[in-house]
C-alpha cells in the first residue's frame, strides 16, 4: 500500500519533463516565448514521455501527482497558467490514449477519435489533403453536414490532424452543436497549442456561453500568435466592452479600421461603445454605416433595435430584419435578429407578434445550451441552506473583515439592479465594478459549500484578493478622479448571482452592505425571456424553467433574510422605487453610509459605462411603463401564472 502511494518518482518525472519543455520552447522568466516553438517543444516532451514515463506504469494516483508536478513546474518556469493547463492536458491525453503510463486507457468522448498518430501512415498525404480541401469547399458553400462528413473521414485516417479537428468544430458550430464544437476546439489546441484559429474559435463559443474571462484569455493567446487578425481583434474588443474596458476596446477597433476602413465588426464595435456610454445617435450612425457596408450582416440590424424605441416609421428596418431572419443564418445570429424583431413589435404594441418572435428566438437557442438542471439547482440550495444556518454565519462573521467598501447588489436578472447601480453611482463617493464572478468562482474552487473550509488563512486571502479585484475593476470602469482616496468610498459589485452565496460572503465581509432588488415575478421572468442572455443562463430560455428558477431564488433569499442581521441587508421593491425615487434613493444612500447628493435623482444624466442589457433604459428618466408589463402578454403566461 505504501508503494502504491509513493509518487516521488512520478513527481520527479513530471518536473523533468516540464524542464525539457521550457528549455525547448525558450520560456523566459517573464513568461514570453516564441509561439512557433511550442509545437516543437510539445513533440519533444511527448516523445520523451513515451520513453521515460510509459515504463513506469503509473496508477491513477501517481498519474495525478505526475501531471500536477509537470503543470506547476511549467508555471514556476514562467509559462502562463492557461497555457500550462493546455500543455498538461495534451500530455495527459497523449499518455492515456497511447496506452502508455496508464492502468487503463482513459475513455474518450464521442467527438474525439484519438489514436496514436502512426495510424495515419497507412494513408497517403495526398488523400488526406484532398479530404481537407473537399471539406473546406463544402464549408464555403455552407453545406455544413457534408463538410462535417469530410472532416470526420479525414480524422478516421489521421486522428491528430489539428486542422480537421478544428474545422469539424466550425461545422458543428454552424449546425448549432456548440458543446461538441467547444470540445473540438479544445482538442485541436491540445494537439497544437500554437493554433491561433482554434484559440479564437474556442473564445467565440465561450463568449456566447458567457464565460468572458476564459474567452478573453483565448482571444489574447490567438493574437500573440497572429497579432493582426481583424476578426479576433474585434471579438476581443467586444469582450472588453462587456467588462467596461472601453479605451482598450476602442483602440482595437480603430486599429482594424486603419487598414480596413469598412470592416463591419469594427464599425459595430464602435457603435456598441457609443451605446454603453449613452451616445445613442452616434451609435446608430455606426450601425447604419455597417448595414450599408454589408446589407446581409445581421448583427448591426439587431443592435439598432436596442438603442432607441422603435416606431411604425421603422417598417423598412422590419422588412430587412425579417428577410435576414429567414435567410438561413447561424442559430445565434438568427436568434439575435428575432429578439430584435420582438422588441420592435413590443414597441409598436403588436404584442401577439412580439411574443411569437421572442418565443421563436428562445426555441432556437434552447437546444444550443445545456438543459437547465432543476433537481441539481434545488439540491444545491438545499445544501447551502442546511450548511449556512444563522449560528454558523454569526460564528464565522465574528472573525470577519471590517472593511465597508463593498456594496453587493443582488436579485434576479432583470429585477432593476442596473437602475439602482446607475442611481447610486451618480454619487461622487460610489463607483461600480460591474458584475464580478469572484465569489461564484471561489465558492466552487475552495468548496465553500462546506463552511468548515473557511479557515482564517483562506478568509484573509479571499478578502485581500476580492478588495484588490473590486478596486482594480472600478478604476478601469469609473471616470471619477481620486475616488479611491475618499473615506466614504463604496464600490458596487452587481453580480446578481451572489444572491445564492450571501451567507458565505457575509461570514467573510460582515460589514459589506447588501441591497436586494425585488420585482413583480412575472415581469421579471418575461423580461428575462425577452432578452438574449448568455447560454449559461439556460433557465431563461423556457417559461417553465424560469418559474422553477424564480421559486428557488425566492427560497434562498427568504433564508438569508432570516439569517443575516437587519443592518446588513436592505430589500428594495422595484415598483416602490419607481413610485418614490427620492424616498428610496435617500434610504439606499443612508444604508450604504454616504451623505445625500442631488445628482442621484438626475441619474439619467450621469456619464458612465453601463455594459448591461439595460444600457438604454438607465439613460431615461424614471418611467412606469415597465410595471405590470405582463398584462400585455397575459394569454401567453402559461407556467408563470402560478407565480402571481
Amino acid at each position: 500500500m505504501i508503494r502504491w502511494f509513493d509518487a516521488s518518482e512520478a513527481t520527479r518525472a513530471g518536473a523533468a519533463l516540464a524542464d525539457t519543455f521550457s528549455d525547448t520552447a525558450g520560456v523566459r522568466a517573464d513568461g514570453n516565448r516564441a509561439p512557433r516553438k511550442l509545437d516543437q517543444a510539445l513533440e519533444s516532451v511527448l516523445s520523451k514521455a513515451d520513453r521515460e514515463v510509459g515504463p513506469l506504469n503509473l496508477n491513477f494516483y501517481k498519474r495525478a501527482k505526475f501531471a500536477n508536478s509537470f503543470r506547476w513546474r511549467l508555471i514556476e518556469k514562467g509559462l502562463e497558467e492557461g497555457m500550462a493547463d493546455q500543455i498538461t492536458q495534451s500530455l495527459v491525453m497523449h499518455l492515456s490514449v497511447g496506452g502508455r503510463g496508464a492502468e487503463s486507457a482513459a475513455p474518450q468522448s464521442a467527438e474525439f477519435k484519438a489514436t496514436p498518430q502512426k495510424s495515419a501512415s497507412s494513408k497517403s498525404d495526398n488523400e488526406r489533403k484532398q479530404l481537407l480541401a473537399q471539406g473546406n469547399r463544402l464549408f464555403e458553400r455552407q453545406d455544413f453536414v457534408a463538410a462535417l462528413e469530410s472532416y470526420e473521414a479525414l480524422l478516421e485516417m489521421d486522428p491528430r490532424n489539428h486542422d480537421a479537428i478544428s474545422n469539424r468544430g466550425s461545422a458543428l458550430w454552424k449546425l448549432g452543436r456548440y458543446s461538441e464544437a467547444e470540445q473540438c476546439y479544445r482538442e485541436a489546441i491540445a494537439v497544437k497549442p500554437s493554433y491561433a484559429e482554434a484559440h479564437s474559435n474556442l473564445a467565440d463559443v465561450l463568449r456566447w456561453k458567457g464565460d468572458l474571462d476564459e474567452a478573453e484569455r483565448h482571444y489574447r493567446e490567438s493574437l500573440k500568435i497572429k497579432p493582426n487578425a481583424p476578426y479576433v481583434q474585434c471579438n476581443l474588443g467586444l469582450i472588453l466592452i462587456m467588462q467596461g474596458q472601453l479605451r482598450d476596446a476602442k483602440a482595437r477597433f480603430n486599429k482594424v479600421l486603419k487598414t480596413k476602413p469598412l470592416f463591419v465588426e469594427a464599425l459595430v464595435g464602435l457603435g456598441q461603445i457609443a451605446a454603453v456610454e449613452g451616445r445613442f445617435a452616434e451609435a446608430e450612425a455606426f450601425f447604419r454605416r455597417a448595414m450599408d457596408t454589408d446589407p446581409k450582416a445581421p448583427i448591426p440590424v439587431a443592435a439598432l433595435a436596442g438603442i432607441r424605441k422603435m416606431t411604425e416609421a421603422d417598417r423598412e428596418w422590419l422588412v430587412r430584419a425579417s428577410t435576414l431572419a429567414d435567410s438561413g443564418l447561424p442559430p445565434t445570429e438568427e436568434a439575435s435578429v428575432r429578439f430584435a424583431m420582438g422588441k420592435y413589435f413590443d414597441d409598436v404594441q403588436q404584442f401577439d407578434r412580439a411574443f411569437q418572435s421572442y418565443r421563436r428566438a428562445n426555441d432556437i437557442l434552447k437546444p444550443l445550451g445545456e438543459p437547465y438542471p432543476r433537481e441539481l439547482r434545488k439540491g444545491l440550495l438545499d445544501q447551502i441552506i442546511r450548511n449556512y444556518p444563522r449560528r454558523t454565519v454569526e460564528r464565522l462573521a465574528a472573525e470577519g473583515c471590517a472593511d465597508e467598501t463593498p456594496v453587493l447588489l443582488v436579485g434576479m436578472p432583470r429585477s432593476g439592479t442596473s437602475l439602482v447601480e446607475q442611481i447610486l453611482c451618480s454619487h461622487p463617493d460610489i463607483r461600480g465594478a460591474g458584475e464580478l464572478a469572484f465569489w461564484s468562482q471561489n465558492f466552487a474552487e475552495h468548496e465553500l459549500i462546506e463552511p468548515s473550509n473557511l479557515d482564517k488563512a483562506l478568509r484573509d486571502d479571499l478578502v485581500q484578493k476580492y478588495l484588490n479585484t473590486l478596486t482594480r475593476r472600478a478604476a478601469v470602469i469609473s471616470d471619477k478622479p481620486n475616488a479611491a482616496s475618499a473615506a466614504s468610498q463604496r464600490i458596487i459589485d452587481k453580480a446578481t448571482f451572489n444572491a445564492d452565496l450571501l451567507g458565505c460572503i457575509h461570514a467573510i465581509l460582515p460589514r459589506a452592505r447588501i441591497i436586494y432588488m425585488r420585482r413583480d415575478p412575472v415581469d421579471i421572468c418575461l423580461s428575462c425571456y425577452f432578452q438574449q442572455l448568455p447560454l449559461s443562463l439556460n433557465f431563461t430560455l423556457d417559461l417553465s424553467d424560469l418559474a422553477h428558477y424564480y421559486r428557488q431564488h425566492v427560497r434562498i433569499m427568504e433564508h438569508w433574510k432570516a439569517v443575516l442581521p437587519e443592518e446588513s441587508l436592505l430589500e428594495v421593491s422595484y415598483e416602490e422605487l419607481v413610485g418614490d425615487a427620492a424616498g428610496w434613493t435617500r434610504r439606499m444612500l443612508e444604508f450604504v453610509g454616504v451623505p445625500w447628493d442631488d445628482r442621484c435623482l438626475n441619474f439619467q444624466d450621469t456619464q458612465r459605462v453601463v455594459a448591461t442589457a439595460s444600457f438604454w433604459q438607465v439613460r431615461q428618466k424614471i418611467y412606469k411603463s415597465s410595471i405590470a408589463r405582463w398584462r400585455h402578454y397575459e394569454q401567453f403566461l402559461g407556467p408563470l401564472r402560478d407565480l402571481k
